[in-house]
Formats: structure tokens, sequence, C-alpha cells
């Protein structure tokens, strides 16, 4: 299987590497994801549920990261094993390059199945990939606008809000609205 493509994302290089390479964001984005822990240095294991066709499995499986230049690229070796559904394994290139005030996120994907899984045939696995991967980029997507998005703005004041409520906490004589005239 090979797959490639860019998104456009409303942040930082900087902001996209350090997300991209936390497991606790991955685990909210990546569909099916049940775990993803570090195991070392750019090493993590990785359980997630997949389901092609008729075939569901959970894989188990390893993510290692090679070629890495912070915070622009790096390739990401991946395996994973799902008992008698079969495996799949793969890299994949990812790259971050600056862009306004966000940055694209290129990848291309390399992969091979096997087993029950590869018998559901090319163009399934194919339509589950990309579905996965648009599903990935929807959840990164809301994560990064949760996490770096703008900032609730608080209510605007109507005009003369503060003299009535001012007024209401004298109670109400019109010795206090004049104070308030006179401010």
């Amino acid at each position: 299987m090979e797959m490639q493509g860019s998104r456009t994302l409303a942040i930082t290089q900087q902001q996209a590497w350090e997300a991209l390479n936390d497991p606790e964001v991955l685990k909210l984005c990546i569909p099916g994801c049940d775990s993803i822990e570090a195991t070392g240095d750019n090493a993590y294991a990785l359980v997630n549920a997949i389901k092609v066709g008729p075939v569901a499995a959970r894989f188990k499986g390893s993510i290692a990261l090679a070629d890495v230049d912070a915070p622009r690229s790096y390739t990401l070796h991946f395996e994973g094993n799902g008992g008698v559904a079969g495996f799949g394994k793969g890299s994949a290139q990812v790259s971050l390059t600056p862009q306004g005030e966000g940055c694209e996120l290129g990848y291309q994907v390399h992969a091979t199945v096997g087993g029950k899984i590869a018998q559901v045939g090319q163009r399934l696995i194919d339509g589950v990939a990309k579905s996965m991967a648009e599903s990935f980029f929807k959840r990164f997507d809301e994560e990064m606008q949760r996490r770096y998005g703008p900032a609730e703005e608080e209510p605007e004041a109507k005009p003369g809000a503060l003299k009535k409520m001012w007024s209401k906490l004298k109670g109400g004589s019109k010795d206090a609205a004049a104070a308030d005239e006179e401010m």
C-alpha cells in the first residue's frame, strides 16, 4: 500500500512536532488506539484495534523513529501483529514545513499487510487506511485547537450595565443613580 498527502495545520512547526511526539496526543488521535507507551528514545509500543471488512483484530506493535531532524522531519518505522488476522509493517516519511502562522504536515507511507487481512482486497485496505488517516487528522486538529486555539473571550459588558448593577446594590435610590452619573 502506498499513501501520501499533506495537511495545513493551524499551529506552529514546533507545536506540531511536540504533539506528534507526545504519546498522550497520539493515543487520543489514532483511531482504535488502546495504548501507546514510550519504550526508549524514539521508540514506542502500541496496541491498536483495526477492522478491515470482516476482519477485526487487536494489533500489538512497535514504532521506531529514525532520521530525526527536529522539528522538521523523521522516518517512522512500524510493525504490528494481529495474530491470525495477520500483520502489517512499513514506514512513513513525515515532514513539517512552516507556512505563514501555521505549518504543513507532509507524509508518504509505504506499508505491506499479510494474513487474513490481506485477503480482503487492496481496495478495501486502501479505503480503510485513508479513512483512518482522515479520522486521525480530524482528531489531531480538534486536539490542537483545544490546546492552542484562541482563548475564549470574556463576554462584552452591555453599555450601562455597571450603572444599573451599582444602582441595584445601593437600593435603587435616586441618590445612587445620581452619584453614578457624576462618575
